[in-house]
């Protein structure tokens, strides 16, 4: 049985690496540099030229990328006509340091019926998350956890409006309206020609149950899993109600994926779905396609079926 991840009072519904030269920087310190061409969950590949080299990741403090031809540093890229960055060459890291970096950006997405996750992709305070979360509601609250310099905050937004929705795709772009001139922490979106390789590591940032910023690691395991007549990825993650619209990320820091939903049945583990990063990228620079509007009932409204007649 698939079931959607919106934690509510209600049951809603029952790979490549892109090669590029990299710098690994040893706990010892030494250094190894070459092509990082597979990663596990417990080491790294580097093509050395001549031989491939198994490095344990424990043994990693950094890993930097740089482009083979010019040698220039990691970049954060993104158009003027888009909501959303993409990343170039950005070196792995651990998780933990991830987590720290990304967390910011990770959000909690509430309504009057239920819950789940979502995450910044404009300074602005443009939020992806699920349609599914959102179905049916106007009213909607997104609280970001907010880093200080001794404590963690929370901050709710109430103002929330609903820019684009699609039933479909089950994907949602919300804006944050504040009068805050203060930038929201963003995260980026992998890029289109990054690719997923079975085994690689992936890990999610969420609110499963409602229990805020909770991590979790594991693999990809298909990166093209046909469900329904719908692209998936396929990963080991733990992915539980309350995770809809969170990221997936791959040790780059990037989103490869909107978390969406994982199949509920007896003795079925680590199958949990998500939406890929290119369907999530088509989804934004075709808002306009999918805009909502409130007067429209196939926009995002539920309405409840007529009594049958007897």
């Amino acid at each position: 049985m698939l079931r959607f991840l919106s934690f509510s009072v209600f049951i809603f519904g029952c790979g490549t690496l892109a090669h590029a030269f990299h710098s690994l920087e040893l706990k010892n310190g030494s250094s190894v540099q070459g092509e990082l061409v597979l990663e596990r969950a417990d080491s790294v590949y580097v093509d050395l030229g001549f031989d491939v080299l198994a490095i344990p990741r424990a043994a990693i403090s950094q890993v930097k990328a740089r482009d083979a031809e010019t040698g220039e540093l990691p970049t954060i890229k993104s158009g003027a006509d888009t909501l959303y960055q993409v990343s170039d060459h950005r070196g792995d890291q651990t998780i933990r340091d991830w987590v720290d970096e990304l967390g910011e950006a990770v959000a909690l997405v509430q309504t009057p019926t239920g819950l789940g996750s979502g995450f910044v992709i404009h300074q602005d305070g443009y939020v992806v998350t699920n349609d599914h979360v959102i179905a049916g509601e106007h009213r909607i609250s997104i609280t970001v956890f907010k880093e200080g310099s001794h404590e963690m905050s929370k901050v709710t937004y109430d103002n929330v409006r609903i820019v684009a929705t699609s039933s479909e795709l089950d994907l949602a772009l919300l804006k944050i309206e504040t009068e805050s001139a203060e930038p929201f922490v963003t995260v980026p979106l992998a890029a289109v020609d990054e690719g997923l390789r079975e085994g690689q590591t992936v890990f999610a940032i969420g609110s499963p149950l409602g229990l805020d910023r909770t991590v979790s690691e594991g693999i990809i395991s298909v990166a093209n899993r046909v469900i329904n007549g719908r692209l998936y990825l396929q990963t080991t993650t733990q992915i539980n109600p309350g995770n809809s619209g969170g990221p997936l990320f791959n040790l780059k820091g990037e989103v490869v994926g909107v978390n969406n939903m994982k199949i509920a049945a007896v003795g079925a583990e680590g199958l949990g779905f998500s939406i890929s990063s290119s369907i999530l990228k088509s989804f934004i620079d075709n808002r306009d396609a999918y805009a909502f509007d409130p007067r429209n009932p196939n926009a995002g409204f539920r309405y409840l079926s007529p009594p049958k007649v007897k």
